[in-house]
């Protein structure tokens, strides 16, 4: 459960506070659905950009967005279907694109649901609290983000091998940036600063993506529910809702599979990884290149039992479907295969977590022999926007991308997938993975022995989670009432 317990003496400050910095918070209800949102504040978005550094785009914190930089309001959900001339696959695949949120990332929805229960209980004091975001990819900035227009200061912790793009952003809205040792799947090296941090200074509090509910629940309820809607659109009398598929990363973002199989019981919720460090498939690990993916454990916040298959990705698949997608070599020979000009011009939707969902999709499509009436979810959770240095760096390493590198990647990480590095999930093999929790969680991290085990036996323990949006919802109104601005 999340706690809720309210601190009277510093949520008034905290009030206070948001009273002099003008400061609205939203309810998760109207992330769901920006009707809600009253006229005022539409009006407000009207003259600010998507990235602008204020408290009110904390109500773009949402997969409504109309997909501009500037002024946007409201829209539908944002999504896109790829046809079987990409994918080289008859089923359905749909994806959310979370390039339309501040940020460039749909994490600043994560970090909210994480930080927003602390500030509207008090039990984070922004006169004094900093928050330490720790992450291998966009969590820290999304965290960085909605910590600096909340008014709070924040301390955001990443491997020093993630892409330049990151730690150029943050260096001018986290408060600190400390860069530890290694690569993405370097997870327990940032574990270690954190705890390091916390033993050593008294004005911190973590916000550890891979064990706060907050960011499981946010993508339950809110992305969840996008999902929802978009299948209400799309699926025709004679599709079927097949499943949704994701990299595991913090694992918050397949909180979304437990909201749709409570619509789709028969569903299926597929989480994936890098090939390279196969912690899911094999208890393996090692280091990659798919940026946003954490690894060498399972996240305190996955839901394994609901997990019914995981796909590994080649890294070497991202990097080179990134230059197929957006050099002018690969988007010609695209065109030559039949691919829509206008999703050709979209591709750059795409970031490096976004490729290994497509893969994901298209693996799990042709496992179960998927036809065109069926459907099939993921996410773009990112674009190419935060990974321009990493083509760059392919130029330099690789040379120029031909049209006859277009035409290898195409046939080899798109057409040529298969069924390999993959394992459907039996109740034994769900709780083999379920049981590597206990080495990061309970023998590092201070995790009870009698929590995991509820985890996995009481039936109500996620249940009670996902019950706790409306208490949230609450508790924020009740926040925005006492700071008097609507």
């Amino acid at each position: 459960m999340i706690d809720l317990t309210v601190f009277p003496d510093e949520l008034e400050r905290t009030v206070e506070r948001a009273r002099e910095r003008n400061i609205i918070i939203p309810t998760f209800a109207e992330m769901k659905d920006p009707s809600l949102i009253p006229d005022k504040i539409k009006q407000e978005l009207s003259k600010i950009g998507l990235w602008d550094i204020t408290s009110r785009n904390l109500f773009r914190i949402t997969w409504k967005n109309e997909p501009v930089e500037f002024g946007g309001g409201y829209d539908g959900v944002n999504y896109m279907e790829l046809p079987k001339s990409l994918t080289g696959v008859d089923a359905r695949i749909i994806a959310l694109v979370g390039k339309w949120f501040p940020t460039g990332s749909h994490k600043v929805g994560a970090t909210f649901g994480c930080l927003v229960p602390r500030l509207v209980t008090g039990q984070f004091d922004p006169t004094k609290d900093r928050a330490v975001w720790p992450s291998t990819g966009n969590y820290c900035r999304g965290g960085a983000y909605d910590a600096t227009i909340l008014s709070c200061t924040s301390i955001a912790i990443l491997p020093e091998e993630m892409s330049r793009e990151r730690f150029d952003w943050l260096a001018k809205v986290a408060g600190e940036v400390i860069a530890t040792p290694g690569c993405e799947s370097n997870v327990k090296e940032i574990f270690d600063k954190s705890w390091e941090l916390t033993e050593t200074r008294d004005d911190v509090v973590v916000f550890n993506q891979f064990d706060e509910f907050g960011n499981h629940l946010f993508h339950y309820d809110v992305t969840g529910k996008a999902m929802e809607e978009v299948l209400e659109k799309e699926l025709r009398p004679q599709d079927t809702y097949r499943g949704v598929c994701l990299t595991t990363g913090s694992a918050g973002t397949l909180g979304c599979g437990d909201y749709m199989k409570e619509l789709f019981p028969t569903s299926k919720v597929i989480a994936g990884e890098a090939l390279q460090c196969p912690t899911l498939l094999f208890n393996g690990y090692g280091g990659h290149r798919i940026e946003g993916i954490g690894d060498k454990h399972v996240p305190w916040i996955h839901n394994v039992r609901n997990t019914d298959m995981i796909i590994d990705i080649d890294d070497n698949l991202v990097v080179n479907l990134a230059r197929l997608f957006n050099e002018p070599a690969g988007r010609k020979y695209l065109a030559s295969k039949g691919v829509p000009e206008k999703l050709i011009q979209k591709l750059d939707l795409l970031g490096f977590s976004s490729l290994a969902n497509m893969a994901m999709a298209i693996k799990f499509a042709k496992y179960y022999e998927l036809g065109e009436d069926d459907v099939v979810l993921t996410i773009w959770t990112d674009s190419m926007e935060l990974y321009e240095s990493r083509l760059k760096e392919s130029h330099e390493e690789f040379g120029e991308y031909s049209e006859k590198d277009a035409a290898a990647d195409y046939a080899r990480w798109i057409l040529g997938l298969t069924t390999d590095h993959l394992e459907e999930l039996t109740y034994v093999s769900r709780r083999r993975v379920h049981n590597l929790k206990y080495f990061t969680w309970v023998e590092q991290q201070g995790k009870t022995y009698e929590e995991i085990m509820d985890q996995w036996y009481d039936p109500n323990y996620w249940d009670d989670i996902h019950k706790q949006v409306a208490d949230m919802d609450a508790l924020i109104e009740d926040f925005n009432a006492r700071v008097g601005l609507i």
